[in-house]
């Protein structure tokens, strides 16, 4: 029975963390991912020292934005889900920013030009049109993005073998912005060893990182979890790979 409670409480502790914002302190000590060898945060942040008007979309909780040195004049950020953009906006506004809710996949809500600097981390979708219209001409987009198969590992533990699609490819992202008229300047990929210590930091995680396992609940993977306590318990961490890469394109 010790057994079984250990599974049943660490699946709890990590079904009951809120999942709001992008702040991944919570897996200190029960689960690691590396960092891309570039610097996103700092690579972003010296962009946004010589910017005039930047634009985030997608920004999470604010969290990345709001550690940058020395913000813009105009500094404006998007986010789709309410609880992230009520996080956002709270952190924002004694920087100066502010948050505007706008869905992912839709168009932007600011006029043409409006942006010398236009940055993404981990966007759930990219819609290169708009990106480009609203980039000042001489503008930059840059973006951190998970690239195909990010932690494959898992989601074939938990959904059994899994197709990769194509439309997380580098690649892709590349044609993307070419086809919408900008030049891109740099692209680098890189693959990340995570690491999960135990079933309730695979729970939080699968909560959290949605695309990981599309539609999961506790309930309908119980099983699964079940499992994956038991081979963490019998050979140690469960060991998957993060995908990931850096795009950088200027409008003429």
């Amino acid at each position: 029975m010790a057994d079984e409670r250990s599974f049943s409480d660490l699946v709890a502790e990590g079904a009951a963390e809120p999942v709001a914002g992008w702040d991944f302190s919570w897996f200190e000590g029960r689960a690691t991912e590396e960092r891309p060898s570039w610097g996103y945060a700092r690579m972003m942040a010296a962009r946004m020292a010589t910017a005039r008007a930047a634009l985030d979309i997608q920004t999470g909780g604010g969290e990345v934005l709001a550690e940058v040195a020395q913000p813009p004049p105009v500094l404006v950020a998007t986010e789709s889900w309410p609880p992230n953009a009520a996080i956002a906006a709270g952190r924002l506004r004694p920087r100066g920013g502010r948050v505007v809710q706008a869905a992912d996949d839709a168009g932007l809500p600011f006029a043409p030009g409006s942006f010398d600097l236009v940055v993404s981390r981990h966007p759930v979708e990219v819609v290169w049109p708009e990106i480009a219209r609203v980039l000042q001409p001489g503008g930059c987009y840059f973006s951190q993005e998970v690239g195909a198969g990010s932690n494959r590992e898992l989601t074939d533990f938990m959904m059994g073998p899994q197709p990769v699609g194509d439309s997380r490819r580098a690649h892709r992202a590349v044609a993307g912005a070419e086809a919408a008229g900008l030049i891109v300047t740099d692209v680098r990929e890189q693959a990340l060893r995570t690491v999960f210590n135990d079933v309730g930091a695979v729970v939080y995680f699968l909560r959290k990182v949605l695309w990981t396992v599309p539609g999961f609940t506790v309930p309908a993977y119980h099983e699964q979890l079940r499992r994956l306590h038991g081979q963490i318990q019998a050979q140690g961490p469960f060991v998957a790979h993060a995908q990931r890469f850096l795009i950088e394109a200027r409008k003429p």
